[in-house]
Parts: C-alpha cells; structure tokens; sequence
C-alpha cells in the first residue's frame, strides 16, 4: 500500500482487473456439458466439426487442431522438414515457443529485428539474416497486427523458403481482406485463456497444402495411421494400424474443441469489442506526449490481443518498474510481452549475446500491456485510462 500513498489518493480499482481474461457464457457451459454426457471426450466427431469451423472462417482448406499453441508450432516446424543444420528466422520479440519449436526439431533460431512502429518482425532484416542454411521464416502477428505478408511471402518464394505465420495473437485479423490462417504456406493458432477465442488450452494450424496437411495428422498421433495410402502393406483388417514416423501425442480433446466451436461462433462480437476499446485506448493516449501508440500498417485489419503502451521514459523521473508498480498499486495487472526471447539465460548457454536486435531490446524496456478483453465494460476502459494518465502526470518530468 506504500505506492498508493506516493501517488495520494484511492486506487483506481478497488479489485485488480487483469490484462485478459477470458469469457463463457451458457451456451459454451453448455457445449462441453454435451461433450461430457456424450460417448466421445476425446478423438471424437468435435475435433472434426471446430477444425472444419476453423476452415470456413479463415477460408482455408486445412486445419488440424492441437493440445497447444505450441504444439502448433512444433507440428508446423516438423512439417516443413526443419532438422539439424536448418536455420529459421524469426522475431525476438515473442512468447519462447516461436523459437523454442525450432529447436525441438534441432534447427537454429536466427533472430531478425522489429520495425520500431510496427513491433513486428522487420522484412530488411529476415533480408540481412538469410543464408544458404536458412529454411524457414517464423513470422509473428505481434499484438495481433498481421506481419507484411506480402513482402515476407516474397522473399520466401525468391529464397525458397517455408513460411510459417505465428497468428496466436492474431485470429480474426485480416491482411488484404483475406483472412489469416489462408495466407502463409502454414498458419498457426493458440487457445489459451486470454486470447481472442479460447479452448481452455488449444491451438490448430491452417494449410492449404495437402502434403503438408497428411504430414501435420501423423505429427499430432504419434506418427500412427490406419490411412492404407501410407501403409507399407495392406490392412489385415478394421483393427490394424501402422507406426510410419515418429511422432507425438498432441490431440487435442473434444471437451476443449467444443468450447472452441462455441467460441468461435462468437469470433465477430469478440472482435468487434476488441477494436473498439483499441480506438478509444488510441483516441486517449493519443495527444499524451510521453506515450508512443503502436503504428499499423494499412493492410492489417486488425483483431488486436494486447494493447501494448510505450512510455517515453526519458520524459519520466521514473523507470518502467516503478510504472509496473504504481500501475498494479492502482489494480490494474499490467504485464510486459515480451522479454526479447534470446536474452534468457537458456540462450545465452546457446551463445546467443545481448545486442543482436537493438530495436526490440529497446522496446522491451519502454512497453507494458494493459487490459484488453471482451468483458471488459466501458467504465473499466474509462478506469484504466485514468490509471494510466494518473500515473503518468505523477511522473513526468
């Protein structure tokens, strides 16, 4: 209670208020009490119809739901043949899992830095970072705003390169008027809590390739079939089933992909919220000299999942710190996304070095993210932009 007493008065909220949470409401209780009365809890008829859901609302012809965003990724980078001696570039500037997938494949993450309007990962340095063992590009939809995909898809075709779209912040969003997750040569999603849509814990990747597709179905199964096209014989019978690679066990259940077809039957209400409380946030920050607004770029139609606030700390007596304290003291959960991946400790034993991407090395020590959800009411909206103000105005210099 001491930071409440140096910025004087009552806190702005008497009960903190996160910076996401999720919603549910009858007809998803409802959907997995279904699941629960039904035959099936897992490997059931729900996995079928919330992936085929997934493919009408982004309009892709492939989707294969996992148990995680991560597993997502790891399927994806399996999928593209990443191995010992691949390189694959991505954003530092990211949950650990866009590059930790690269390593589960015992490929090399190569880190190229953001665009300081953006936060996203800069086209001229996947340019700079490209070399005769580069595989793959990791694209990933910051906050939500889709990367510039046109021009990272052709530098890919020129280089002959996978791309993989990391879309975990970014369902709903689209570029071009096409949705993402119909766009790179594979599209990944996250579930989890806090995101736009969420299966308590899930996530799917979208293709349009069928080889790429009949690849990421093995992944998510230990590499086990009954498909006789990728038998080395023929079936002895309904029972009989084969071992053709190796994979693992990432089905997801059909409790959590039923949650996730109600939610998404919800997608457009969930985005339309999201976007509004953005345009208020930037209507708000706007004319305050010591925040800097996230900068998008035209293409993205954007369903945004963090609302990130960058403070001009040289315009404050204050560190980032001392904002993350008195912000939490005010009862609002702020948290930064993200620490630039290769500065932890894991990766500096990998040789990584601090300095690599001085752009989002930079960024990560002036940003914090603030709440942005659904539920959130308008008086809540009001709340934190009063916080935040307050906070400020304490402050600055």
């Amino acid at each position: 209670m001491e930071r409440l007493a140096i910025l004087g008065g009552e806190p702005v909220f008497k009960s903190k208020i996160g910076y996401g949470h999720q919603f549910i409401d009858e007809k998803d209780i409802q959907a997995v009490v279904d699941v629960m009365k039904g035959d099936y809890l897992t490997c059931g008829p729900s996995v079928l119809r919330a992936e085929k859901k997934l493919c009408e609302i982004t309009g892709a012809k492939y989707a294969v739901l996992l148990s995680n965003g991560t597993a997502a990724l790891h399927a994806a980078c399996s999928a593209a043949g990443i191995c010992e001696g691949d390189e694959v570039i991505t954003t530092p500037l990211t949950f650990a899992a866009s590059a930790n997938c690269v390593l589960y494949c015992k490929g090399t993450p190569v880190f190229a830095d953001i665009n300081m309007d953006t936060y996203n990962i800069n086209p001229d340095s996947i340019i700079s970072h490209i070399t005769e063992k580069t595989k793959a590009v990791i694209a990933v939809d910051f906050t939500g705003q889709a990367v510039e995909l046109d021009r990272i898809r052709q530098i890919c075709e020129e280089h002959n390169l996978i791309l993989i779209e990391d879309a975990a912040h970014s369902l709903g969003t689209k570029y071009n008027d096409k949705c993402v997750g119909n766009i790179a040569d594979m599209t990944t999603f996250s579930f989890h809590p806090v995101k736009t849509c969420t299966a308590g814990e899930g996530g799917a990747v979208l293709t349009n390739d069928e080889n790429l597709y009949n690849k990421l179905i093995l992944f998510r199964t230990h590499g086990i079939t009954r498909n006789e096209q990728w038998m080395d014989k023929t079936s002895e019978g309904g029972w009989y089933y084969q071992q053709v690679d190796l994979g693992f066990n990432y089905r997801v259940t059909d409790i959590q992909a039923a949650l996730l077809e109600s939610q998404l039957d919800k997608l457009n209400l969930f985005a339309k919220r999201r976007k509004e409380i953005v345009k208020r946030y930037d209507e708000a920050f706007a004319h305050v000299p010591e925040i800097i607004i996230q900068k998008e770029i035209q293409e993205s139609d954007t369903v945004r999942h963090l609302y990130i606030v960058q403070f001009k700390l040289e315009s404050l007596r204050c560190t980032r710190k001392e904002l993350y304290d008195a912000l939490h003291a005010e009862g609002i959960g702020v948290n930064v996304h993200y620490i630039p991946v290769y500065l932890f400790p894991y990766y500096r034993k990998l040789g990584y070095l601090p300095g690599l991407c001085p752009n989002a090395e930079k960024l990560y020590e002036r940003i914090l993210s603030i709440p942005l959800f659904y539920s959130m009411t308008d008086e809540d909206l009001e709340g934190v932009i009063t916080a935040v103000k307050k906070v400020v105005d304490y402050y600055k210099k």
